[in-house]
């Protein structure tokens, strides 16, 4: 058996408008991680393995929650090239990259519609590859058995739900608009088979002072 507990990084630069400005955590996210972490040894801080991506907000993230030490990198749980993708969707279908909360909303579904129906050229990945690569780096985590932390991404963790509840590619961008930053998810592998256990919990912000630690993007 196989217990992995998965979180989504702690809150990047908003701002950003590509990859390299975006991967790094604001002071907002640094905080979320480190209430993350003390939450974590409070109740069950134990794990056999930590593993991230390369990704910098994710090895910051664990290193933030106090799980630096002894981590692992498997590129498998980088995050998707959103800007490339959404570069790829106004190029080539005049869509134009959101500018805040709202227009991201309505933009995620049209991108991830346009990768899935195959309709973006020029992409570092097709949306096959990448459900092909999350599903890998969970194989890879559940080999070992025990009880695991991964830092990853949301799409990720969108990409891990679509594989694992059989999920369509409308029902799988709604989830991911849920995905808070820091969030918990919990699977279990017994027997090879994959089961959601938990799902987007932030314990560590429940209380009302911590309300504007609260973030999606």
């Amino acid at each position: 058996m196989a217990e992995i507990i998965l979180v989504r990084h702690g809150q990047a630069q908003t701002g950003a408008t590509d990859e390299a400005s975006y991967d790094s955590l604001s002071p907002v996210g640094k905080q979320q991680a480190a209430w993350l972490g003390d939450w974590m040894r409070a109740t069950n801080g134990h794990f056999d393995r930590v593993v991230t991506g390369t990704l910098v907000r994710q090895k910051t993230t664990a290193e933030a929650m106090g799980f630096g030490d002894n981590r692992v990198e498997d590129a498998g749980w980088n995050e998707v090239d959103y800007f490339s993708l959404a570069a790829a969707l106004e190029r080539q279908h005049g869509v134009p990259f959101p500018t805040n909360r709202d227009s991201f909303v309505d933009h995620l579904p049209k991108v991830f519609s346009a990768w899935a129906e195959d309709t973006l050229g020029d992409v570092p990945e097709s949306y096959q590859a990448y459900l092909d690569r999350v599903e890998g780096a969970l194989a890879r985590l559940a080999e070992g058995g025990g009880r695991v932390l991964a830092v990853t991404s949301s799409g990720v963790l969108g990409g891990l739900m679509t594989r694992v509840l059989n999920l369509n590619v409308a029902a799988q961008t709604r989830l991911m608009l849920q995905i808070q930053n820091t969030s918990v998810h919990r699977l279990e592998i017994i027997q090879g088979q994959t089961y959601v256990a938990e799902f987007g919990t932030t314990p560590h912000l429940a209380s009302n002072d911590r309300a504007n630690h609260r973030t999606f993007i």
